[in-house]
């Protein structure tokens, strides 16, 4: 599956509404084509024999245009391990949108907290768009594999 990282009309395009689906493994292929027209990566996670692992897309009208995936950490934590939004469609709320949807979702699930990790030197969006929603930074430090810091970020549901 091919993406097209370009909105259909001019650079000031109105994002309108955005439609958030939650999807099955079945279509984990349009997930991996987000992940790869961002990060230039096939591989999403890891693993995919996660506890309540959970797929999330964003859409505009018909075009896939950002993700979430999440998974039950432990009994308490849902944790949000990926997400991207394609470059044209940032910074219109999108990505707080997926994130109150999987936080929904992990709600509905009984997890009672809420967490993910991010690196604030390659995504500093992740890092204010935390603080912002009233996240609280519970563990940092130096990733190695990564060559960068990494902040954890969590939440009460």
């Amino acid at each position: 599956m091919q993406i097209d990282a370009s909105p259909s009309s001019s650079a000031g395009f109105s994002l309108g509404e955005v439609r958030i689906e939650r999807v099955g493994i079945s279509r984990y292929a349009e997930v991996q084509a987000l992940n790869r027209a961002v990060f230039g990566d096939d591989r999403v996670i890891f693993r995919l024999d996660r506890t309540d692992l959970t797929f999330l897309v964003a859409y505009h009208e018909q075009t896939p245009i950002g993700f979430k995936v999440g998974y039950g950490e432990s009994e308490p934590t849902f944790y949000s391990a990926k997400g991207a939004i394609l470059e044209p469609y940032r910074r219109r709320g999108v990505a707080r949108q997926l994130l109150a949807r999987l936080m929904d979702e992990a709600r509905a699930m009984d997890y009672r907290r809420f967490a993910y990790d991010t690196f604030p030197n390659k995504h500093p969006g992740m890092t204010v768009m935390g603080l912002a929603e009233g996240f609280k930074v519970t563990a940092a430090g130096y990733n190695a594999a990564y060559r960068d810091y990494r902040i954890r970020f969590e939440k009460r549901l």
